[in-house]
Protein backbone atom coordinates (compact mmCIF):
# COMPACT_ATOMS: atom_id res chain seq x y z
CA UNK A 1 0.00 0.00 0.00
CA UNK A 2 1.23 3.25 -1.22
CA UNK A 3 0.16 5.87 1.07
CA UNK A 4 0.29 9.25 -0.11
CA UNK A 5 -1.79 12.55 0.44
CA UNK A 6 -4.37 14.19 -0.83
CA UNK A 7 -3.60 16.83 -3.73
CA UNK A 8 -5.83 19.85 -3.79
CA UNK A 9 -7.66 20.03 -7.51
CA UNK A 10 -10.04 22.03 -8.85
CA UNK A 11 -12.70 22.03 -11.09
CA UNK A 12 -14.48 24.62 -13.86
CA UNK A 13 -18.21 24.08 -13.03
CA UNK A 14 -20.62 26.54 -15.53
CA UNK A 15 -19.48 29.91 -14.29
CA UNK A 16 -17.52 28.53 -11.27
CA UNK A 17 -14.50 27.84 -10.48
CA UNK A 18 -14.31 25.54 -7.57
CA UNK A 19 -11.27 24.11 -5.91
CA UNK A 20 -11.46 21.61 -3.14
CA UNK A 21 -8.69 21.16 -0.54
CA UNK A 22 -9.98 18.88 1.06
CA UNK A 23 -11.16 15.35 0.09
CA UNK A 24 -14.90 15.58 -1.22
CA UNK A 25 -17.76 13.04 -0.21
CA UNK A 26 -20.10 12.83 -3.07
CA UNK A 27 -23.64 11.43 -2.22
CA UNK A 28 -25.05 9.26 -4.26
CA UNK A 29 -28.98 9.53 -5.35
CA UNK A 30 -30.35 6.96 -7.35
CA UNK A 31 -33.91 7.71 -8.85
CA UNK A 32 -34.16 3.81 -9.95
CA UNK A 33 -36.46 1.19 -8.85
CA UNK A 34 -33.62 -1.73 -9.36
CA UNK A 35 -30.05 -0.53 -8.21
CA UNK A 36 -28.13 -3.00 -5.88
CA UNK A 37 -28.77 -1.30 -2.23
CA UNK A 38 -32.34 -1.36 -2.10
CA UNK A 39 -32.05 1.50 0.90
CA UNK A 40 -30.58 3.95 -2.14
CA UNK A 41 -33.83 3.60 -4.36
CA UNK A 42 -35.31 6.57 -4.66
CA UNK A 43 -38.05 7.67 -6.70
CA UNK A 44 -40.47 10.89 -6.69
CA UNK A 45 -40.03 13.80 -6.83
CA UNK A 46 -40.79 14.30 -2.38
CA UNK A 47 -38.55 11.30 -1.98
CA UNK A 48 -35.73 13.42 -3.67
CA UNK A 49 -36.07 16.00 -1.92
CA UNK A 50 -36.01 14.80 1.28
CA UNK A 51 -32.70 12.34 0.62
CA UNK A 52 -30.89 15.38 -0.92
CA UNK A 53 -31.56 17.69 2.13
CA UNK A 54 -30.56 14.85 4.21
CA UNK A 55 -27.52 14.78 2.59
CA UNK A 56 -26.53 18.19 2.33
CA UNK A 57 -27.13 18.33 6.04
CA UNK A 58 -25.00 15.77 6.98
CA UNK A 59 -22.20 17.26 4.63
CA UNK A 60 -22.29 16.34 1.25
CA UNK A 61 -19.93 18.43 -0.99
CA UNK A 62 -21.19 16.79 -4.55
CA UNK A 63 -23.99 14.78 -5.57
CA UNK A 64 -24.38 12.19 -8.15
CA UNK A 65 -27.61 11.09 -9.53
CA UNK A 66 -28.38 7.99 -11.61
CA UNK A 67 -31.34 6.60 -13.78
CA UNK A 68 -29.70 3.47 -14.85
CA UNK A 69 -28.55 0.88 -12.79
CA UNK A 70 -25.19 -0.86 -13.41
CA UNK A 71 -25.47 -3.51 -11.51
CA UNK A 72 -24.87 -7.23 -13.08
CA UNK A 73 -28.66 -8.21 -14.29
CA UNK A 74 -30.38 -5.17 -14.01
CA UNK A 75 -33.83 -4.46 -16.69
CA UNK A 76 -32.68 -2.02 -19.63
CA UNK A 77 -33.62 1.53 -19.58
CA UNK A 78 -34.98 3.02 -22.37
CA UNK A 79 -33.16 6.60 -23.32
CA UNK A 80 -36.05 8.79 -23.17
CA UNK A 81 -37.17 6.87 -20.14
CA UNK A 82 -33.41 7.71 -18.60
CA UNK A 83 -34.08 11.05 -19.30
CA UNK A 84 -37.69 11.34 -17.68
CA UNK A 85 -36.31 9.51 -14.35
CA UNK A 86 -33.36 11.96 -14.01
CA UNK A 87 -35.62 15.38 -15.42
CA UNK A 88 -37.93 14.68 -11.95
CA UNK A 89 -35.06 13.68 -10.01
CA UNK A 90 -32.69 16.89 -10.74
CA UNK A 91 -36.14 18.88 -10.62
CA UNK A 92 -36.60 17.99 -7.57
CA UNK A 93 -32.84 18.18 -6.09
CA UNK A 94 -32.79 21.32 -7.53
CA UNK A 95 -35.78 22.95 -5.76
CA UNK A 96 -33.66 22.25 -2.39
CA UNK A 97 -30.30 22.26 -3.60
CA UNK A 98 -29.56 24.79 -6.15
CA UNK A 99 -25.95 25.35 -5.81
CA UNK A 100 -24.55 21.74 -5.00
CA UNK A 101 -22.23 20.73 -7.83
CA UNK A 102 -24.21 17.67 -9.52
CA UNK A 103 -22.79 14.80 -11.45
CA UNK A 104 -24.88 12.48 -13.74
CA UNK A 105 -24.03 9.02 -13.81
CA UNK A 106 -24.92 8.23 -17.36
CA UNK A 107 -23.09 6.31 -20.46
CA UNK A 108 -25.02 7.87 -23.14
CA UNK A 109 -23.71 10.72 -24.89
CA UNK A 110 -27.85 12.36 -25.44
CA UNK A 111 -28.42 11.63 -22.20
CA UNK A 112 -25.49 13.55 -20.97
CA UNK A 113 -26.54 16.30 -22.96
CA UNK A 114 -29.80 16.69 -21.63
CA UNK A 115 -28.63 16.23 -18.29
CA UNK A 116 -26.68 19.72 -18.95
CA UNK A 117 -27.99 21.39 -20.96
CA UNK A 118 -31.63 21.30 -19.45
CA UNK A 119 -31.40 19.59 -15.83
CA UNK A 120 -28.64 21.71 -14.52
CA UNK A 121 -25.99 18.88 -14.39
CA UNK A 122 -22.21 20.02 -13.64
CA UNK A 123 -20.00 16.50 -14.44
CA UNK A 124 -20.60 13.66 -16.46
CA UNK A 125 -19.84 10.27 -14.72
CA UNK A 126 -19.59 7.99 -17.16
CA UNK A 127 -18.92 3.85 -16.45
CA UNK A 128 -17.48 3.04 -19.40
CA UNK A 129 -15.42 5.58 -20.35
CA UNK A 130 -16.76 6.33 -23.73
CA UNK A 131 -16.74 2.71 -24.60
CA UNK A 132 -20.24 2.52 -24.88
CA UNK A 133 -21.63 4.98 -27.04
CA UNK A 134 -18.71 6.85 -29.66
CA UNK A 135 -20.46 10.26 -28.94
CA UNK A 136 -19.73 10.87 -25.55
CA UNK A 137 -16.29 12.40 -25.85
CA UNK A 138 -17.64 14.74 -28.30
CA UNK A 139 -20.32 15.58 -26.37
CA UNK A 140 -18.55 16.44 -23.24
CA UNK A 141 -15.89 18.62 -25.17
CA UNK A 142 -18.31 20.53 -26.51
CA UNK A 143 -20.45 21.12 -23.29
CA UNK A 144 -16.88 21.78 -21.63
CA UNK A 145 -17.79 19.89 -18.75
CA UNK A 146 -15.97 17.46 -16.02
CA UNK A 147 -15.52 14.36 -17.02
CA UNK A 148 -15.53 10.94 -14.77
CA UNK A 149 -13.66 8.25 -16.68
CA UNK A 150 -14.38 4.58 -15.09
CA UNK A 151 -12.48 1.68 -16.09
CA UNK A 152 -14.54 -1.21 -16.94
CA UNK A 153 -14.56 -4.00 -19.83
CA UNK A 154 -17.59 -5.06 -21.79
CA UNK A 155 -20.90 -3.92 -20.48
CA UNK A 156 -22.62 -4.29 -16.71
CA UNK A 157 -24.04 -7.93 -18.33
CA UNK A 158 -20.48 -9.43 -19.61
CA UNK A 159 -18.08 -7.48 -17.46
CA UNK A 160 -17.61 -10.21 -14.88
CA UNK A 161 -16.80 -12.76 -18.26
CA UNK A 162 -13.75 -10.58 -19.01
CA UNK A 163 -11.34 -10.48 -15.49
CA UNK A 164 -8.36 -11.84 -16.97
CA UNK A 165 -5.34 -9.18 -16.06
CA UNK A 166 -1.71 -9.95 -16.85
CA UNK A 167 1.12 -10.38 -14.71
CA UNK A 168 1.64 -6.50 -14.44
CA UNK A 169 -1.42 -6.50 -12.03
CA UNK A 170 -4.75 -4.73 -12.05
CA UNK A 171 -3.96 -1.17 -10.72
CA UNK A 172 -1.07 -1.25 -13.84
CA UNK A 173 -3.43 -2.67 -16.53
CA UNK A 174 -6.23 -0.32 -15.59
CA UNK A 175 -3.72 2.82 -15.74
CA UNK A 176 -3.11 0.86 -19.52
CA UNK A 177 -6.14 0.65 -20.06
CA UNK A 178 -7.38 4.41 -19.77
CA UNK A 179 -4.64 5.87 -20.92
CA UNK A 180 -5.01 6.25 -24.26
CA UNK A 181 -8.73 7.52 -23.23
CA UNK A 182 -7.15 10.34 -21.32
CA UNK A 183 -4.70 11.44 -24.07
CA UNK A 184 -7.61 11.80 -26.22
CA UNK A 185 -9.61 13.35 -24.18
CA UNK A 186 -7.48 16.21 -23.47
CA UNK A 187 -6.02 16.41 -26.93
CA UNK A 188 -10.40 17.26 -27.43
CA UNK A 189 -9.52 20.11 -24.91
CA UNK A 190 -11.77 18.53 -21.84
CA UNK A 191 -9.32 20.13 -19.20
CA UNK A 192 -11.18 18.62 -16.18
CA UNK A 193 -11.26 14.09 -16.03
CA UNK A 194 -11.49 12.69 -12.87
CA UNK A 195 -10.57 8.43 -13.28
CA UNK A 196 -12.73 5.85 -11.18
CA UNK A 197 -11.09 2.61 -10.87
CA UNK A 198 -14.24 0.88 -11.18
CA UNK A 199 -14.44 -1.28 -8.49
CA UNK A 200 -16.60 -4.12 -9.03
CA UNK A 201 -16.68 -3.68 -12.46
CA UNK A 202 -14.88 -6.31 -14.89
CA UNK A 203 -13.13 -7.54 -11.16
CA UNK A 204 -13.15 -10.37 -9.03
CA UNK A 205 -13.45 -9.75 -4.79
CA UNK A 206 -9.62 -10.57 -5.00
CA UNK A 207 -8.56 -8.44 -7.99
CA UNK A 208 -11.06 -5.50 -5.70
CA UNK A 209 -8.80 -5.84 -2.95
CA UNK A 210 -5.75 -5.70 -4.74
CA UNK A 211 -6.58 -2.65 -6.44
CA UNK A 212 -7.39 -0.89 -3.63
CA UNK A 213 -3.94 -1.98 -2.22
CA UNK A 214 -2.88 -0.43 -5.19
CA UNK A 215 -4.40 3.11 -4.92
CA UNK A 216 -2.07 5.51 -4.49
CA UNK A 217 0.43 3.76 -7.19
CA UNK A 218 -2.42 4.31 -9.33
CA UNK A 219 -2.70 8.00 -8.67
CA UNK A 220 0.29 8.55 -9.64
CA UNK A 221 0.30 6.66 -13.01
CA UNK A 222 -2.88 8.49 -14.02
CA UNK A 223 -2.12 11.71 -12.41
CA UNK A 224 -5.76 12.61 -12.28
CA UNK A 225 -7.91 13.04 -9.57
CA UNK A 226 -9.16 9.71 -8.22
CA UNK A 227 -13.18 8.80 -7.93
CA UNK A 228 -13.51 5.62 -5.15
CA UNK A 229 -17.21 4.01 -5.25
CA UNK A 230 -16.77 1.04 -3.22
CA UNK A 231 -20.14 1.93 -0.83
CA UNK A 232 -21.64 -1.62 0.64
CA UNK A 233 -20.40 -3.52 -2.35
CA UNK A 234 -20.26 -7.35 -3.36
CA UNK A 235 -16.29 -6.55 -2.81
CA UNK A 236 -17.57 -6.69 1.47
CA UNK A 237 -20.96 -8.75 0.80
CA UNK A 238 -19.43 -11.35 -0.79
CA UNK A 239 -16.64 -11.27 1.85
CA UNK A 240 -18.25 -11.20 4.62
CA UNK A 241 -21.60 -13.34 3.60
CA UNK A 242 -23.63 -10.07 4.32
CA UNK A 243 -26.35 -7.98 2.37
CA UNK A 244 -25.84 -5.03 1.52
CA UNK A 245 -27.66 -3.21 4.13
CA UNK A 246 -24.97 -4.37 6.52
CA UNK A 247 -21.72 -3.34 5.17
CA UNK A 248 -21.56 0.24 6.23
CA UNK A 249 -18.88 -1.17 8.73
CA UNK A 250 -16.71 -2.87 6.03
CA UNK A 251 -17.49 0.49 3.85
CA UNK A 252 -16.31 3.11 6.19
CA UNK A 253 -13.13 0.91 6.90
CA UNK A 254 -11.88 0.36 3.21
CA UNK A 255 -12.90 4.53 2.60
CA UNK A 256 -10.26 5.38 5.11
CA UNK A 257 -7.85 2.90 2.75
CA UNK A 258 -8.89 5.30 0.26
CA UNK A 259 -8.43 8.63 1.49
CA UNK A 260 -5.84 7.76 2.98
CA UNK A 261 -3.81 6.70 -0.26
CA UNK A 262 -4.73 10.19 -1.44
CA UNK A 263 -8.33 9.62 -3.12
CA UNK A 264 -9.81 12.92 -4.40
CA UNK A 265 -13.34 11.88 -4.10
CA UNK A 266 -15.62 8.90 -2.17
CA UNK A 267 -18.48 8.15 -3.78
CA UNK A 268 -21.57 6.79 -0.92
CA UNK A 269 -24.87 6.00 0.32
CA UNK A 270 -23.66 7.19 3.63
CA UNK A 271 -23.03 10.72 3.91
CA UNK A 272 -22.87 11.45 7.68
CA UNK A 273 -20.45 8.69 8.33
CA UNK A 274 -17.81 9.12 5.46
CA UNK A 275 -18.02 12.68 6.36
CA UNK A 276 -16.70 11.35 9.77
CA UNK A 277 -14.53 9.08 8.09
CA UNK A 278 -12.67 12.27 5.92
CA UNK A 279 -12.68 14.04 9.26
CA UNK A 280 -10.31 10.94 10.88
CA UNK A 281 -8.21 10.23 7.67
CA UNK A 282 -7.18 14.01 8.03
CA UNK A 283 -6.24 13.65 11.51
CA UNK A 284 -4.35 10.42 10.77
CA UNK A 285 -2.59 12.16 7.67
CA UNK A 286 -2.25 15.78 9.71
CA UNK A 287 -3.65 17.54 6.45
CA UNK A 288 -5.34 20.84 7.23
CA UNK A 289 -9.35 19.64 6.98
CA UNK A 290 -9.88 23.20 4.99
CA UNK A 291 -12.68 24.02 3.10
CA UNK A 292 -14.16 24.45 -0.61
CA UNK A 293 -13.59 27.62 -2.27
CA UNK A 294 -15.52 29.42 -5.58
CA UNK A 295 -14.13 31.75 -7.27
CA UNK A 296 -16.01 33.44 -10.83
CA UNK A 297 -14.39 32.43 -14.24
CA UNK A 298 -13.14 34.98 -15.99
Amino acid sequence: MHLCQFTPFSLRLGDRLVCYSRPVVMGIVNATPDSFYAGSRTRGSDAVKCRVEAMVAAGSDMLDVGAYSSRPGADDVAPQEEIDRLGEAMSALRSVAPDIPVSVDTFRAGVARAAVTSMGADIINDIAAGDLDPEMFDTVAELQVPYIAMHMRGTPSTMQTLTEYPEQGVAATVAAELSPKLRRLALMGVADVIVDPGFGFAKTVEQNYELMDSLGDLGLLVERPLLVGISRKSMMTRLFGITASEALPATSALNMAALLQGASIIRVHDVAEAVQVREMAGRLSREPLTCITETPRK
